[in-house]
């Protein structure tokens, strides 16, 4: 397994005068800065829509309007046909939410995840030619269904697609093929969501993006978040704008669901809304109960909307129910080793909407790809998941032999399999990954480290709120406080949460982390650690506090690097055991980091090591600073709160590293070749 790469700014924060002129507190400034938006701050803190794109840049958006007004007119009957995440759902509902209250007899139709899977299919095409469906509107999906699409204009059935996937070479003869990703489009307001396009179809339709917005903002929010688009320029505006509908004005059945689900007293972002509804919404897909979402959000009856949140908090309650019990189960069949390559798993009662969430979590676990498999008599249906840069569908097309099936991409794909080739899949997918391992340590990349108190003050805290909202592409800020003093380790929420408390610059720090038990972690009360978090306001019975949500917890430095660094010499030797004696090119590697740091370092081996490119594992590094230090170049300070502060010796004479005691131990412990 590869362990996490933490990267740790090695400067100090840079805190620009005209940003805090401008208004902003310290720490808003310095994030603000490391984003490089000195002269762009204003503009993207006061965002009130001038990104909006013009819709009818988007390709084929004249026919879309021009075939869609005349199904209006003659009042046809129309299908939206959308998909089954949240993405889709919000889409279909939006779109024949507006068409119904344009007097036009239309209905949904949203594939079944099991029966049918994603996107178009023919058997669909032809039940609603034979309802008497006479124009298909796809939305999140489509783009690739050259088949049906042909298959529907063969049958009289026109289609206007509506997408924002890739699209492959040949483009469905539809009446118009509206997606932003085409190759001949211009389309100048960034990446869309599927509801995001369906909206712009609505606003070209009506020809007032605003007043599409006042209606259908929260429905486009939900649906951006939840399919992780970027939350910059056109999208960061309309999420702005819904999430003030859904604080404000939601529909019945989004404020029934926040209700349901605990919201109606807390902070309504763009993270609850990933982390609270979404995972309700598309809860009904993934267990085939798609219609309780869809009925959600198009009733207008209090009622109703009460009787529809309940129903989706429970699948939800179920879905994670399933994931759990999939999860104890993967774990027991992996046994007590962790495995040494790609996970390949497969059972006969394991649910198709959920293996894929769990496929992620084993993947994230282990460090390693993932396939969850569902056998259903003699097939069975895969879910894969990455990890490390390993290119997923590079593997599967090597592996296709093994295969009935696949699709996907680098990150993620789906196959289908014979009960039988199972085990020749698991060793071919093993194979490839031992000659093809993942070229990419997975990284945990901090923006910014804490280097003052003040940076945490609550009216600091307070202010990041003006990023929001926050997600793709414009994250919430991952800060990280080194050198801190562990000082509780308490297991919350019947053991699955922990609640730390660490101390830094004389003050105590509050923290909790979600989803780790006091085992997920080495550092023990006590320990120095480097902490990798979100800062937050935290509100407990009306009292508020600067609150500190983990991200990442690890021992700064090691037991073993202490040693090093400060023990005896038999000590250091002995706690080096094994290590590979460091060259001369390491040293000069080192030795250049901290010359261009002015010769001192205040945050010990976390901080050199984030600037070595690559970086070294913590004990090498630790041979080369007590080496630099045993030949009198380097001094080694150990200090409360900042573990070891590192100071080149100035004027000190030339030196041969040859003549370090500890190399020349380790030399003769170190096997030869």
């Amino acid at each position: 397994m590869m362990e996490m790469q933490w990267n740790i700014p090695a400067q100090d924060p840079e805190i620009p005068e005209k940003l805090l002129a401008w208004g902003c507190t310290p720490l808003l400034a310095a994030v603000l800065h490391a984003r490089g938006m000195d002269d762009t701050a204003e503009q993207f803190l006061e965002e009130r829509g001038s990104s909006m794109a013009d819709p009818m840049e988007l390709t084929d958006m004249v026919p879309a309007i021009e075939r869609l007004r005349q199904a209006i007119a003659a009042n046809e009957h129309v299908a939206v046909y959308g998909d089954y995440d949240v993405d889709g759902i919000t889409s279909s509902c939006m779109l024949a939410d507006y068409l119904r209250s344009r007097g036009v007899q239309c209905e949904l139709y949203i594939p079944d995840r099991m029966e049918e899977g994603y996107g178009v299919n023919e058997g669909a095409v032809r039940e609603l030619h034979g309802r008497g469906v006479s124009l298909i509107i796809t939305v999140d999906c489509g783009v690739t269904t050259v088949e049906e699409t042909a298959c529907a204009m063969a049958l009289g059935v026109d289609m206007i697609i509506t997408d924002h996937h890739e699209c492959r070479e040949t483009l469905p003869s539809a009446v118009a093929v509206v997606d932003p990703k085409r190759p001949d489009c211009d389309y100048s307001g960034g990446e869309l969501a599927g509801v995001g396009v369906a909206f712009k179809l609505l606003c070209a339709l009506e020809g007032d993006t605003e007043r599409v917005l006042d209606r259908y903002a929260d429905l486009v929010a939900v649906g951006t978040i939840a399919d992780v688009m970027p939350l910059t320029g056109e999208n960061r505006y309309i999420v702005k704008r819904g999430l003030e509908k859904l604080e404000n004005a939601p529909r019945p059945g989004l404020r029934a669901l926040m209700a349901e689900a605990g919201m109606q007293d807390k902070k309504l972002t763009a993270s609850t809304v990933g982390y609270v509804l979404a995972p309700r919404l598309n809860a009904s897909g993934r267990l085939g109960q798609v219609e309780s979402a869809v009925q959600l959000l198009l009733t207008s009856s209090t009622a109703e909307a009460g009787k529809r949140a309940m129903e989706l908090c429970r699948l939800n309650r179920d879905r994670q129910s399933l994931e759990m019990e999939i999860w104890q189960q993967a774990l027991q069949m992996l046994g007590d080793r962790p495995p040494a390559g790609p996970i390949v798993l497969a059972r006969e009662d394991w649910h198709q909407g959920v293996i894929g969430i769990v496929a992620s979590r084993l993947s994230e676990c282990f460090s390693l790809p993932a396939v969850m498999i569902c056998l259903d008599g003699e097939r069975g249906k895969g879910s894969c998941r990455s990890f490390g840069g390993f290119n997923l569908f590079e593997a599967l097309s090597e592996c296709a032999g093994t295969l009935d099936g696949f699709g996907g991409h680098a990150l993620a794909a789906g196959l289908t399999i014979q009960r039988e080739n199972v085990p020749a899949f698991r060793a071919a997918l093993t194979d490839y990954y031992r000659i093809h391992p993942p070229t990419a340590a997975p990284t945990l990349d901090v923006e910014m480290r804490v280097n003052a108190p003040e940076l945490l003050r609550m009216e600091c805290v307070e202010d990041l709120d003006r990023l929001e909202p926050c997600g793709a592409g414009n994250p919430r800020p991952l800060l990280c406080l080194t050198g801190a003093r562990l000082v509780e380790k308490t297991p919350i929420g019947n053991g699955k949460h922990l609640r730390l408390r660490l101390e830094k610059f004389g003050q105590l720090y509050d923290a909790v982390w979600f989803s780790h038990t006091a085992e997920d972690t080495e550092a023990r009360t006590g320990d120095w650690v480097d902490a990798a978090f979100y800062p937050q306001i935290n509100v407990f019975r009306a009292h508020r506090s600067v609150q500190l949500l983990m991200s990442g917890l690890r021992l700064h430095p090691s037991e073993a690097g202490v040693q090093i660094l400060t023990g005896d010499m038999e000590q250091a030797a002995a706690a080096a055991g094994g290590i590979k004696p460091p060259v001369r090119d390491d040293f000069a590697l080192v030795w250049r980091a901290l010359a261009a740091q002015g010769g001192r370092c205040t945050e010990g081996t976390a901080g050199l090591n984030a600037m070595l490119a690559p970086a070294m594992r913590e004990e090498k590094l630790c041979v080369i600073l007590r080496a630099l230090a045993e030949l009198g170049l380097l001094r080694i300070t150990q200090a409360p709160g900042m573990c070891f502060e590192l100071s080149v010796i100035p004027n000190a004479p030339k030196a041969d590293l040859a003549a370090s005691r500890l190399l020349q131990a380790l030399k003769k412990q170190y096997p030869q070749k």
